[in-house]
């Protein structure tokens, strides 16, 4: 039974107009099938749905490439588009010419699952009160509200592994399972690049991540990349306080810091990407274990040097990090079991808008098309506390905490700290107190700059 073939061009050989596929990788960078994607975009196939987390940027071998040949008639993903990223899929969906299916992240990943288990629909908590449960059948277990969420099946995935044996047994990398067990399941057809090919027996049964009987095909890659490769251009704007009223707030790494005040010893924290990865900053020697939803458990800071930094251990910004005593990987199902499943004690997110009713914006200025969801539904859909952390107002000088959000919306009713660059808030009683501002700012100048209710606690302390 080997599943081992020539190259590439031979594994792609039958994808026929009109196929749907998986292609797995995670954010915009990490552990792509490159080899597969470029034989598959020199083979010009046309009019395929295609099922991921994102195309990546442009300038690089990801699924870009394949909506810049035009190839792409529809995307199922949880990142259409990506703030200052201009892409031809963005073009594409902008003029009606690609169709798109937005799915938040971790309902992607078990609808895949779902599919390749023989599971034709499942009831999530997942995006219930959004724009997202259009068109969907609701029901209540227990008091709460579900959505009915249909699996999905694909012709092929392509799928990027470590190593694999002729049988198809495929070992991943520290972080880089992520999507890749869950699509070759609901594949008719799995396609697994790899970097080493080994006869069976070489991969120690307890180190193979994705069994042969999910893979049909194998192929060495072609697509070296060495470290620097992986590195993608950083933008780091300098840190500098906005102004209200002619004085300086905090910076983004204050806020952060005052956020980290938040989390509690003992706990599981998730952080989002932008201000809250910074928040990472601020955990060291405590007893908080950080969770990225791309698989895994236990990171602490991020690295930047050449010898710390490994292609296949970043977290959920893309990030290069270094592990913590005790840090664990696994996929995307794993991984948004623990958050839905209620095991994260807090999540912190930045945000759009969040309004009196503590409800948050944080995915889409536009409409359900153009936009980027992630893991932040499915986060929001667990048990733990939910700390947004983002600047008072836009860079426009609009509102972000509103009475109630113009944005669509990721959770309704679901937050309950706001950390800005002016105040620090908590959701007590169906309202939002005012429990500490900005070092120079009074209570009453934080108030007269939100638009939403908020009220002074009895004392208003100053922070850090």
């Amino acid at each position: 039974m080997d599943k081992v073939v020539a190259s590439p061009e031979a594994a792609v050989a039958d994808i026929d107009d009109g196929s749907t596929i998986a292609i797995a990788g995670f954010g915009v960078a990490h552990r792509f099938a490159n080899s597969l994607i470029l034989a598959l975009r020199e083979k010009g196939t046309k009019n395929l749905t295609v099922v991921c987390n994102s195309l990546g940027d442009p300038g690089a071998i990801r699924g870009q490439i394949l909506a810049e040949n035009r190839q792409v008639k529809k995307l199922v993903a949880a990142f259409s588009v990506r703030p200052g990223t201009p892409t031809a899929s963005e073009t594409q969906i902008g003029a009606g010419e690609m169709e798109v299916e937005l799915v938040p992240q971790g309902i992607l990943v078990e609808r895949c699952r779902a599919g390749g288990a023989g599971i034709p629909a499942f009831y999530s908590p997942t995006s219930v009160g959004t724009d997202l449960v259009a068109g969907k059948e609701l029901r209540e277990f227990d008091g709460r509200t579900y959505v009915l969420e249909k699996a999905i099946h694909v012709d092929y995935a392509l799928l990027r592994g470590y190593r694999a044996d002729r049988l198809g047994n495929t070992q991943f990398r520290g972080g880089s399972q992520n999507f890749n067990p869950s699509f070759a399941k609901a594949s008719r057809v799995a396609i697994v690049e790899v970097d080493e090919i080994v006869e069976p027996g070489v991969i120690p049964p307890d180190l193979v991540d994705l069994p042969g009987i999910f893979v049909k095909r194998v192929v060495k890659t072609t697509q070296v990349m060495d470290g620097k490769a992986w590195r993608r251009p950083e933008r780091r704007p300098s840190d500098k306080p906005r102004l209200y009223n002619g004085k300086p707030a905090l910076t983004r790494q204050g806020i952060a810091k005052n956020a980290a005040k938040l989390v509690k010893e003992g706990t599981y924290v998730n952080l989002g990407v932008g201000i809250p990865t910074m928040v990472s900053n601020y955990l060291e020697g405590r007893d908080v274990i950080l969770h990225a939803e791309n698989g895994v458990l236990g990171y602490g800071r991020m690295v930047s040097e050449e010898h710390e930094i490994d292609p296949d251990i970043y977290n959920a910004a893309g990030q290069f990090v270094a592990l913590t005593p005790g840090a664990s990987f696994f996929d995307s199902i794993a991984s948004f079991e623990m958050a839905r499943g209620g095991w994260i004690q807090a999540v912190i997110l930045g945000a759009y808008e969040v309004d009196e009713s503590a409800s948050v914006a944080n995915w889409s200025t536009a409409d359900a098309k153009r936009g980027g969801i992630g893991g932040a539904m499915d986060l929001l859909s667990g048990k733990g506390d939910l700390i947004i952390v983002m600047e008072h107002t836009d860079s426009k000088g609009r509102p972000k905490l509103r009475k109630k959000c113009t944005y669509p919306l990721t959770g309704r009713g679901c937050v309950t700290r706001v950390v800005t660059d002016l105040a620090l808030m908590r959701w007590d009683g169906g309202r939002f107190i005012l429990d500490e501002v900005a070092p120079g700012f009074t209570p009453q100048e934080v108030i007269a700059l939100t638009e939403m209710e908020l009220t002074p606690a009895a004392k208003v302390g100053v922070m850090e």
